[in-house]
């Protein structure tokens, strides 16, 4: 499934996010929505975020533009960027970053670009709150984007309204926007949800050249593991705003350590075996209000034992380039 080869980093990571805690208070009471959660990615890298809704994948986005509203709050950890903490950073600081150095393309376009607004008006905002570029020139380099993005007759395109597109010409505009201003990383969160599979395989497509070609790094986030196993250099699992398995994504796809990756991976669909039943994790994600003790995973897990019910894992180096949370790990070929 892959096509994609882990690089050896020679350079410190571009970004390192480490014990990030991003909790919301509510009157019902406290969710840890990101609990613990560590990784890092290096310049050029894509780093898939996975993990069922409801996981804390989004969060971590957010957290890392700044972007978290109250009865939210970021309550520990650092958030590093070539050595800045962005966890501790201003708005007006942030404010600078974002589009800037990070961008982030948001799950649905329509709510994404504002309805009263040209295209044009919005591509152009982010190219004059963040270069030094003029009239002419900013005019240009959209015109440029959204050609490279593969939306004919760019120049009169520009022109247009969001509502005057398709689902997948909005996705390729977003993706366009934030990649005017040619960030350092880029934040995709589920790209490709609300899209059919033939818009999806482009969208994918060219997200893929375009980090290619300006030399960034990304995030996807995304619950579906046939998506990220296409496009990631490496992996983490999320479940219930904790990493519960992250490595190379070779490691993940073939020989997962953790039982909840091997559930996800055993949910994809299989084309040669059509008329196989499905498998699916069974149960449901506890609430994340009201965690059990121990694993969180283990009222859902076929190696659920006594222990696991006493004692919360910890991330511990398995097999290959993995780390998983699990007291009972998989070894490589076992299966469920």
């Amino acid at each position: 499934m892959m096509n994609r080869k882990v690089s050896a980093r020679s350079k410190a990571p571009l970004l390192q996010v480490r014990d990030l805690r991003t909790y919301f208070h509510t009157f019902a009471g406290t969710v840890k929505a990101v609990d613990a959660v560590s990784f890092e990615i290096g310049a050029g890298e894509i780093m898939g975020l996975v993990g069922e809704s409801g996981g804390g994948k989004s969060v971590v986005g957010f957290s890392i533009l700044g972007l978290i509203d109250e009865p939210g709050k970021i309550e520990s950890g650092e958030i590093l960027l070539e050595g800045e903490d962005l966890a501790k950073a201003g708005e007006a600081r942030l404010r600078e970053i974002r589009g800037r150095q990070i961008s982030m393309v948001f799950q649905d376009p329509m709510t994404s670009l504002n309805p009263l607004h040209t295209i044009g008006r919005q591509m152009d905002e982010m190219l004059r709150l963040h270069t030094a570029l003029d009239a002419p020139a900013r005019h240009s380099a959209c015109v440029e984007m959204l050609e490279s993005v593969g939306i004919s007759q760019a120049a009169e395109r520009l022109k247009a309204y969001p509502h005057q597109f398709s689902g997948g010409m909005r996705q390729r505009v977003v993706i366009a926007i934030a990649m005017l201003a040619q960030p350092r990383l880029i934040i995709a969160d589920e790209p490709t949800t609300a899209l059919d599979v033939t818009i999806q395989s482009q969208i994918l497509k060219l997200m893929r050249q375009q980090i290619a070609q300006k030399g960034a790094s990304m995030i996807l986030i995304t619950h579906d593991l046939a998506v990220v196993s296409e496009m990631a250099d490496h992996i983490t699992v999320l479940y219930c705003g904790k990493v519960v398995e992250r490595g190379a994504t070779r490691d993940i796809i073939e020989t997962p350590s953790h039982p909840y990756t091997r559930g996800l991976i055993d949910s994809i669909p299989d084309p040669a075996n059509r008329h196989d039943r499905l498998r699916q994790i069974p149960g449901s994600v506890p609430d994340i209000r009201n965690l059990p003790k121990g694993c969180n995973f283990r009222d859902r897990c076929f190696r659920a034992q006594a222990l696991c019910a006493e004692k919360e894992p910890e991330l511990a180096p398995q097999h290959g380039t993995l780390s998983a949370a699990c007291h009972f790990p998989l070894k490589p070929g076992e299966t469920a």
